[in-house]
């Protein structure tokens, strides 16, 4: 029987910040080619992409921008083009917008390359949201992990989850279970008059919220939170003992 699912061919990978929590580390080494399981975090999420059937990766870069886009342009197993921020950060919103361009009229893939991490589990997690996916209730569709499962996570989560995939946001001082785990499929028409400059996607989940139009798939298998230097090591570790 044919595959009729959404299959998104092109995706971003947002590379551009500074990695300060990673310092001293990220002093000489932007934080996406930081090595986990001797693998730079990048590869790891093109890793994924590659498998999940992308033929084109926007990535964006700022900090130490000539080693990143060096490194990726290595790949021979998908397209690269660059969104340049050598002038100005533009956040995370502001930089997936400044790439819309790049990345055609249809959904695509958009990982972090610092927080996109993950042990598998029985079905690659990339393949859980192209099922999950549904253009015509979602503007966004984010993975979320189980914040008590996750290795080198120790924040209060960021989403409730209904049964139906909506998410809202942690109530301010409360507890959620899942966490962003910086991985989602998103519509161009998701930034449809979205700020100029600079601006967190923090700005559109909470529109998408609002409008009913955010929702999460939960992560099979162990996200792996990589926050600072102490995380790699617990990283690597948990890695190690799931392929015990």
């Amino acid at each position: 029987m044919a595959d009729t699912r959404f299959r998104p061919t092109h995706a971003m990978i947002l590379a551009a910040g500074r990695g300060k929590r990673m310092r001293p580390l990220t002093a000489t080494t932007p934080k996406p080619l930081i090595e986990v399981n001797g693998r730079a975090l990048i590869d790891h999420g093109l890793d994924r992409l590659t498998l999940a059937g992308v033929k084109a990766c926007v990535v964006n870069v700022h900090y130490l921008a000539d080693l990143v886009e060096v490194h990726v342009r290595r790949r021979n197993d998908m397209d690269i083009l660059i969104s340049d921020e050598r002038d100005m950060l533009l956040d995370t919103g502001g930089g997936i917008k400044n790439a819309l361009p790049l990345l055609g009229p249809d959904p695509f893939f958009q990982l972090n390359s610092d927080t996109a991490y993950w042990i598998e589990g029985v079905k690659p997690n990339l393949e859980h949201m192209i099922d999950a996916w549904d253009a015509s209730r979602m503007d966004a569709l984010l993975l979320v992990a189980e914040t008590v499962k996750a290795v080198g996570y120790n924040g209060r989560g960021d989403f409730e989850m209904a049964k139906d995939g909506s998410l809202s946001r942690r109530p301010e001082r409360g507890v959620t279970p899942f966490a962003y785990a910086g991985a989602a499929i998103l519509h161009p028409r998701f930034f449809d008059d979205a700020p100029d400059g600079v601006f967190s996607m923090n700005v559109l989940f909470d529109r998408a919220i609002e409008n009913g139009r955010l929702f999460g798939v939960q992560m099979e298998g162990v996200w792996l939170h990589i926050g600072t230097p102490d995380a790699i090591r617990d990283a690597e570790y948990a890695v190690r003992e799931s392929a015990a």
